[in-house]
């Protein structure tokens, strides 16, 4: 189905027909800090936003993790240029619910909080009803109530690595809120935050051209044009903002997965000063 630096991805079946990926770990000196990390973090928590782990199969220097087959694959294919398929705005915005809802489970839900850390598109994974499910957990961690444990080996990726990370600061739940926020506006946009095809100086990197619209009053230019003319103005008022407030470069005035819901339902606006910093921030940045 695909490969990555993990390894390569298979469907299969098992003996009652039911449809499986099996991730294959394989070529790193981390597959098996990799296949100990999913299977100690999504082994052993069930939600309905979470991909399932089915089970796993150790043998020799053989590491197979097998999950829930999902028909949509990741939600990257679905977003920027050249995609086969194309997402309306409502099911953008489920999407990014769906999303919302998984780290909510995660960061407050769960016996120990986890850390996502890699939360982009390639991570989001699509059932045949295109409901979301948060997947790829080989960079995520266990944290203690008490934060006592404290990261400190980088972890995500490019375009989605909240500044604390290259400060060195103490990491917590609100560096998935960073990723989360970038993911956010590139589902609005359909376009990647980092886009070096782009020419124009200020294109470059997506969010200082996206804030300074914004700014301007042109929150509607930000939409993807592919579906603008479709889209519901007061959610995409509602994204673009929780969005805005989620990259604050600020970790401590992030809000928290379960405040970014109910501003993407419209039960609670964010500061406008909040958003004012971030967009100051990125046309500085």
């Amino acid at each position: 189905m695909g490969k990555g630096a993990f390894g390569s991805v298979f469907r299969g079946a098992l003996p009652d027909n039911t449809l499986v990926a099996v991730k294959k770990l394989e070529g790193s000196t981390q597959v098996e800090k990799q296949f100990r990390a999913e299977i100690s973090t999504i082994g052993n928590i069930q939600h309905v936003n979470l991909v399932r782990l089915c089970g796993f199969c150790t043998e020799g220097s053989q590491r197979l993790l097998v999950y829930e087959y999902m028909s949509n694959g990741s939600l990257n294919s679905f977003l920027f240029a050249g995609s086969q398929k194309l997402l309306d705005w409502k099911t953008r915005f489920e999407i990014a619910l769906g999303t919302a809802r998984a780290l909510v489970y995660l960061h407050e839900e769960c016996r120990d909080q986890i850390i996502h850390s890699d939360i982009k598109p390639e991570n989001i994974l699509l059932d045949s009803d295109f409901n979301a499910k948060v997947a790829d957990f080989g960079l995520a961690k266990l944290v203690g109530r008490d934060f006592s444990r404290v990261l400190t080996s980088m972890r995500g990726t490019r375009g989605y690595i909240a500044p604390e990370w290259i400060d060195g600061l103490v990491i917590t739940s609100k560096a998935d809120m960073y990723s989360f926020g970038m993911m956010l506006l590139e589902m609005i946009s359909g376009r990647r935050n980092v886009d070096m095809s782009v020419k124009e100086h200020t294109k470059q990197y997506f969010p200082i051209w996206a804030a300074t619209q914004i700014l301007n009053g042109n929150m509607m230019s930000v939409v993807d044009e592919r579906i603008a003319i479709h889209a519901d103005v007061e959610e995409v008022r509602r994204d673009t903002l929780a969005s805005l407030v989620c990259i604050l470069k600020d970790e401590n005035e992030r809000p928290s997965m379960a405040q970014v819901i109910l501003m993407l339902q419209g039960k609670m606006n964010p500061d406008t000063q909040q958003v004012m910093r971030s967009l100051q921030y990125l046309v500085e940045y």
